[in-house]
């Protein structure tokens, strides 16, 4: 059996990630979920939060926001909305994104307003968390 799989993390953007990992651990609506190579064919949709991958051995970390995972034995593709990594979040950005979010959320807006609010809210969590898990 391989040892490695393909895992490749894509952002309306960009290609922000595509190379062989060991393992993959990514954030799903019921909470994480793990992927070793040879895994069970399954799409996943993917929440806002830390993912990470193994390579050479090396943890490596990025925060993305929602969006689907399709898992196959021998490869995985993430198409989420942004991937960044932790050491590129500016703390005091994502933390006034944040307090924007929370106040837009406090003066029930439309649906659209409440949607949109939410979505900003949960990024700039996984933003905040990404930062502060690093400095651990």
């Amino acid at each position: 059996m391989a040892k490695t799989f393909l895992l490749e993390i894509v952002t309306p953007e960009r290609q922000f990630f595509t190379g062989q990992v060991e393992s993959l651990i990514l954030p799903a609506s019921d909470g994480s979920y793990g992927v070793e190579p040879g895994h069970e064919p399954v799409v996943a949709a993917v929440e806002p939060g830390e993912t990470r991958y193994k390579v050479d051995g090396q943890w490596q970390s990025v925060i993305v926001t929602q969006g689907f995972a399709e898992i196959m034995s021998d490869y995985a593709v993430l198409l989420v909305s942004t991937a960044e990594r932790p050491e590129d979040i500016d703390e005091a950005r994502a933390q006034r994104a944040k307090q924007r979010a929370e106040e837009r959320l406090r003066q029930h807006g439309s649906r659209t307003e409440y949607i949109q609010s939410k979505a900003a809210l949960a990024r700039a969590t996984a933003r905040l968390s990404g930062v502060r898990h690093r400095r651990r």
